[in-house]
This record gives structure tokens, sequence and C-alpha cells, in this order.
């Protein structure tokens, strides 16, 4: 009776005594934290991105005050300078692609200029030139319009090969040499570039060694039906584009300069950086495609992936932000075989085919 008494108290004890960890928590799943999204958040070091994402959110409010639709775009675009590279926009004449990239330099406070590829432009006409000091009785350096922050070049492929190779070293290695001596650029160094792929007489196509020095090839699609009508709303009394005039600039050249400072610290996981290699590797040795991405295509994809991430308020990669950017990142970079471009297959099919085969770390 006795044994029976105490063994009743033990369970009535232990019945009152907390389960550990296999006790059910209060119901609160639904709430959203760093930590719940990324476990591995618990064992490193926080990075407050949140001035990366509201600059982004404040640089894409201006740009809207003009430009309507082309969201993707847009965050593409700061994604490519947040870390450094440079940008190709290709789409069909009028859809806002030089529109958009002067908007964006507006928000930005610092130089900007403009170039117009034609088939006549020379090399030196970019870069700049010597000319004849008649007082000092030498040769004097003359910047070109190269040497500027932001830099719009308008229809790339309408210079010769020749000019175009004149932006190589600038774009790879952010300097010109001429005569000997080196001029480096100052901070930022953004170029923007646009193209239309239709136009075949009288344009130049961009060698692949020149493709590969843009961080990203971004196809500009045609505005939705909705956005059409909200672009003839919004501009019908506004001939004169004056809303132009109301974009302001928001962040600085310092501040752009501590963005990327920050964008440098995302946490991205090793299987992660395995997946980049996976994808990039399996372009090499695809039967859809004649030539591959280098490692070049993996270091874009890794850092623009940790722009995007911070950009939207997390301080860490996930594979979507990777499969968001890998297409932008390779659809230049890659030359489909001659049999998938006779069947009429896309190189983003190909891109998309790679991202489904291969499979993603969880």
């Amino acid at each position: 009776m006795e044994e029976k008494d105490a063994k009743a108290r033990g369970e009535h004890e232990h019945s009152d005594m907390p389960q550990g960890k296999n006790t059910e928590p209060p119901h609160h799943e639904h709430t959203s934290s760093p930590l719940s999204d990324n476990p591995a958040a618990a064992d490193r070091l926080q990075t407050d991105v949140s001035p990366v994402a509201a600059a982004a959110e404040n640089i894409s409010r201006e740009v809207a005050k003009v430009v309507i639709g082309q969201r993707d775009m847009v965050e593409l675009l700061l994604a490519g300078i947040l870390t450094g590279g440079h940008v190709l926009l290709e789409g069909y004449p009028g859809i806002a692609k030089t529109l958009t990239a002067k908007m964006l330099a507006k928000s930005i406070s610092a130089d900007f200029s403009r170039i117009q590829f034609t088939p006549d432009l020379m090399p030196t006409d970019i870069t700049g030139t010597s000319v004849f000091n008649l007082k000092e009785s030498r040769f004097d350096f003359r910047k070109g319009p190269i040497f500027s922050n932001i830099i719009l070049i308008d229809e790339v492929n309408r210079a010769p090969a020749k000019t175009q190779a004149s932006l190589m070293e600038v774009m790879e290695e952010q300097q010109v040499t001429y005569d000997g001596i080196t001029y480096e650029m100052g901070f930022p160094f953004f170029v923007i570039a646009t193209q239309n792929p239709i136009e075949q007489e009288g344009t130049y196509q961009l060698p692949e060694a020149q493709l590969d020095r843009f961080i990203f090839r971004i196809r500009v699609p045609y505005p939705s039906l909705e956005e059409e009508e909200a672009i003839l709303q919004r501009f019908k009394q506004d001939f004169s584009s004056s809303r132009q005039n109301q974009v302001n600039a928001i962040i600085s050249a310092e501040e752009l300069h501590q963005a990327q400072q920050l964008i440098e610290q995302v946490y991205i996981k090793d299987e992660l950086l395995r997946y980049i290699a996976a994808v990039v590797h399996n372009t090499r040795n695809n039967g859809d495609l004649f030539l591959g991405a280098s490692p070049r295509a993996s270091l874009a994809i890794m850092r623009t992936s940790k722009a995007i991430a911070a950009m939207r308020g997390r301080d860490f990669v996930t594979p979507d932000d990777i499969r968001y950017v890998s297409g932008p990142v390779l659809n230049h970079r890659v030359v489909l075989s001659h049999e998938r471009e006779m069947e009429g297959t896309t190189v983003e099919e190909v891109i998309h085919s790679i991202l489904e085969e291969i499979e993603i770390p969880r």
C-alpha cells in the first residue's frame, strides 16, 4: 500500500515538472524574426543592414516619381551599383531604359555623364586625349566623359569594336592608361549601357570579353496594360516631363561606400557557395551550351545575391536570392549550342533548366 502511495506521489510530482525540450512552446511559429528564418544566426555576429534596405527603398521611391513599373530593373540596377559592377540594359526602344538610368543617377549625389555611341566615335572621344598647351609648350591630357561617377552609354552597340574595346580596362580595373600614365577613377564608378536587341544595320555586336565586364544583362520587358494606362495618366498634362525635376539626391558617395561595406558582411553559408559553384560549373559541361561561364560569373552571383538580401532587409543569403540573380548574371556569359539555337531555345530556358536540375541546399 505504501509502495502504491509513493508511486502515485512520484507520478504527480513528475507531471508538475517542466518537460524540457519536448515541452510544446506557446503557438508563435508565425512570428517573424531573423533567428527563426536563419538558425545559423545564433552562432554568428548579426549585421544591421537596415541602412541598405532604407536606401534602396528611398531610391526606388525617387525613381518611381517618373518611371512606372520596371521594379525588377530598378532593383537589379541598385544591386549592380551596390556591388561595384556595371549593367547592360537590353530592350526595345521607348521602354524607359535611358530614363531609368538618368533618374537613378539623379537620386545619388554623384557626377553623371552621358555618352551617345555612334559609328564614327573614336576611343579618345571616351577616354580622353592629349592637347598641346601653347603656353607651357607641352601636351596635357584632357580627360574624356568616362571620367565621371555614373556613366550612361546609350546604344553601346552602335560604336565599332575599337571604340568598344576602350571600355575594357576602365570597366574592369577602374583606371585609364594613356601614354604610359595611369589615371584612376573616382568612387563610385558605375557604367550603365543600353542596346536595342532587334536592330542589325549600323550596329556592332559586343564581343564576349566585353559582355563579361557587365555584372548583369537586364532584359527590359514592355509595360503591362495597367502600367501603360498609368503612364498615360501621369503624363497627360506633363508633356515636358517636368516630374524629372522632382527627383532628389538622397544618398551620398560616402553613404554608398558604407552600404557596400555592409553588404560584404552579409552571411552566406558554405552550402550556398557550393550551390553557386555547381550552377556555374554546369554551364561548362552542358550539352545545350557552346560556351560556359567563368569564375567571374560565380563571384558576380555571390556578390549580387548578398546585395539583394541586404536590400530586402536580411543579413543572410537564401537560395531564392541566388536563383533571382542567376539569370541576369549568366544570360550574356553563356552561348547556346548551334542545335539549340536552330531549335529556337533561349538562353534563359537553359539557365532555368540548370537551376531546376541542381538540388537546392536546405
